[in-house]
């Protein structure tokens, strides 16, 4: 019990909200749920999902010496009801947790700090990972305690409800595993309900090929049509059916300094966000994890916000956008087009031909006819 109090006080220290400890065996029915996950192609784009499925399913066979896991939290709760941003059709919103610094960087920093001093203490070997290697954070975490996998499949604490950053630690030391979570869901299906776009499958089955963050975030290609409307403004990530949960009654505003929000990513005007090129893109969202999307896909998804804003002052922005360099932009800025106005897009049809190779422009506009 000594090394396990001596690494939770460490752990609080270090500026961690939550430490709890687990063994290395594999998670329960995480496995079959991901292999049912799978087999209905549930993951879209995220083919590194089925690649690494056997590795991901049991801690163990990814590092075959571990004994124990150090299961980590850093809370990032909003100060504000994310959902109210909505409303606000001239603004783009951005998940809370991209709002700030990239938790990989900051989180990493501190998991390796934890690790040399459960090295020191224990003389046993550690690795650490925070979302960025196949490991099941989310069962293993819900297996250590720190909190259990609501119907949405998020992570929900008594504490911190679901606003926790996670992170591991495999140790080879043996470490006493603390009890998991019971569910606390009850007849609740606020998350499920909420959702726009119906991406819930069932309670805890979720399908991302639906799931907004997912289309913003991880899809590669063109958002299909009828998922644009529901976007409605999310331009990164959707959290509704993290903010309507009731636990987060409990929750308190993030304490981590490094993970501020920052200004120019606090969901920002889509009039400024339309003038990026990327240069401009790189330098707004430095240290973010919007700069991961890259400024072609992040265009898209302002455009869509475009089209269902209803400001037509965004129209001279938008048809710039027309002779974008990406297709990915043309494409959407088409559709943003049509959808602010109908009449000025009849007007442009016939001078903005897509180009012989931009056959999703062409869809956008109606027209199979191509300039050469």
């Amino acid at each position: 019990m000594t090394l396990k109090t001596d690494i939770a006080s460490e752990a609080e220290a270090l500026g961690f909200d939550a430490v709890a400890f687990t063994s290395a065996d594999a998670p329960g029915s995480a496995g079959p749920g991901l292999d049912e996950f799978l087999a209905h192609g549930r993951q879209g784009d995220m083919g590194w999902m089925a690649d690494n499925a056997d590795r991901r399913k049991d801690p163990k066979t990814l590092w075959p010496e571990a004994r124990s896991i150090v299961l980590l939290g850093v809370n990032y709760g909003p100060e504000a009801d994310p959902m109210a941003a909505l409303q606000r059709r001239e603004i783009g919103t951005i998940a809370t947790y991209a709002k700030r610094r990239d938790y990989h960087d900051v989180i990493k920093k501190k998991l390796k700090q934890l690790a040399r001093f459960v090295q020191a203490e224990s003389g046993a070997d550690v690795k650490v990972f925070v979302d960025t290697a196949p490991v099941m954070e989310k069962p293993l975490a819900a297996k250590a305690g720190l909190g259990w996998q609501g119907k949405n499949t998020m992570l929900v604490s008594r504490q911190f409800g679901s606003w926790l950053f996670l992170g591991a630690i495999f140790t080879t030391a043996d470490i006493d595993p603390d009890a998991p979570e019971a569910d606390h869901c009850g007849g609740c299906t606020r998350c499920l309900d909420i959702c726009p776009t119906d991406a819930f499958a069932g309670p805890y089955k979720l399908d991302a090929r639906r799931c907004i963050a997912y289309l913003t975030i991880e899809h590669k290609g063109h958002i299909p049509a009828e998922f644009r409307r529901p976007i409605g403004n999310r331009i990164f990530g959707c959290e509704d059916c993290l903010a309507v949960c009731p636990w987060n009654k409990f929750a308190g505003a993030a304490k981590e300094a490094k993970l501020a929000v920052r200004e120019e990513a606090d969901n920002p005007p889509l009039a400024e966000l339309l003038d990026l090129d990327d240069a401009a893109f790189r330098e707004r969202f430095r240290g973010t994890p919007i700069k991961r999307t890259g400024r072609d896909r992040f265009l898209r998804n302002v455009l869509i916000a475009a089209g269902n804003s209803g400001d037509t002052t965004l129209l001279p922005r938008v048809e710039r956008l027309l002779s974008d360099e990406s297709p990915l932009v043309r494409a959407m800025a088409v559709w943003a087009l049509k959808e602010l106005a109908p009449g000025r897009a009849d007007e442009l049809k016939g001078t903005h031909l897509p180009r012989e190779t931009d056959r999703d422009a062409a869809s956008e506009w109606g027209e199979a006819k191509v300039a050469a």
